[in-house]
């Protein structure tokens, strides 16, 4: 019994391990070790399914020799300011990444190169209206989080944009609006017309 009770305690202490290192990772416990720079100014608008945003990112070198040794991956997403977060439990920021959700909308992941690396993004159509950053997560060879790189300040309240969504009219389907009702008035005046036409020729 002795034996039983030592494996259950031994596998119970593996399997908090396991859980540690894969789906606890503080996001306190990240090195920022990435520069990270997007192109639009600050408080500029960018139209989701229109406009380009350009992402770089690189090692910041002055940290020491060997702290990219195990880097494996780059992950860059759109993350949402406070001020888009407020009152919206589904944008929560946590300490716990894998429960955060404050970077919902992946831009691209990449092998981890120390050099300087660049990025063309279209934002994407279904982007919500709000405020956002950028950060890129850094994996190692685990695929965990591991380092971060972000364009704003720690309060995320620095280099902030605004995304404006598609508001769900297009110049093409108003023309196609137009032209049906314009068909629809010229149906029924031709219906009238030949009503009355075929009245008289009935008297």
């Amino acid at each position: 019994m002795a034996g039983r009770g030592l494996l259950l305690a031994s596998l119970l202490i593996l399997s908090c391990l396991v859980e540690i290192s894969h789906g606890k990772v503080l996001f306190s416990s990240l090195k920022r070790t990435l520069i990270v720079t997007a192109s639009p100014k600050p408080g500029q608008v960018m139209k989701a399914g229109e406009d380009q945003i350009t992402v770089n990112w690189a090692l910041n070198e002055t940290f020491p020799a060997g702290t990219d040794t195990d880097y494996k991956t780059v992950k860059v997403k759109l993350c949402y300011a406070p001020i888009s977060q407020v009152d919206r439990a589904w944008r929560k920021t946590e300490e716990h990444l894998n429960k955060d959700k404050t970077c919902q909308f992946k831009i691209v992941a990449r092998p981890y190169s120390a050099t300087n690396q660049s990025f063309d993004w279209t934002v994407k159509r279904d982007t919500p209206l709000g405020t956002y950053f950028v950060r890129a997560y850094v994996f190692n060879s685990d695929d965990v989080e591991v380092a971060y790189g972000q364009t704003t300040d720690a309060k995320k309240t620095t280099n902030l944009f605004d995304v404006q969504p598609i508001t769900g009219r297009h110049v093409s389907l108003d023309i196609a609006s137009v032209c049906f009702s314009a068909f629809s008035v010229l149906s029924l005046a031709g219906f009238f017309i030949a009503e009355k036409r075929k009245a008289k020729s009935s008297k």
